[in-house]
């Protein structure tokens, strides 16, 4: 992970894990459709926020990844929001595609533990 550009002023803000990390939890912005959760560090905040696409650490690859650059599959963000505690990101995005590695939609329609019947 390289140093930021992020804005002192949000990156103070942050309250990251051991590896510098916040988890970033995708949502489609006009169905409020849960979609994937990444890891984000100042950098990739910062991408995120001045590219309007999302950028996103590859905790596997230990690089940067931009949603959709290699499978079509973007991400153009819509607002960028930092939870009450500063240890979570919601970033509402419009999706094209699929949004999980796998091809599905989301990253939570296959393994369902509990649904409410009704």
């Amino acid at each position: 992970m390289s140093s930021s550009s992020l804005d002192p002023a949000i990156a103070a803000r942050l309250k990251r894990n051991p590896d510098g990390l916040v988890p970033a939890i995708a949502q489609q912005y006009d169905t409020g459709e849960v979609l994937m959760l990444g890891w984000m560090d100042d950098e990739a905040l910062h991408r995120t926020l001045t590219t309007g696409r999302c950028t996103y650490w590859s905790r596997s690859r230990r690089e940067y990844w931009v949603k959709g650059d290699t499978s079509g599959h973007v991400q153009q963000v819509r607002s960028v929001a930092l939870d009450c505690d500063g240890d979570t990101l919601l970033v509402r995005v419009d999706q094209t595609g699929a949004a999980c590695h796998t091809g599905a939609r989301t990253c939570f329609e296959e393994d369902v533990l509990l649904k409410e019947e009704g």
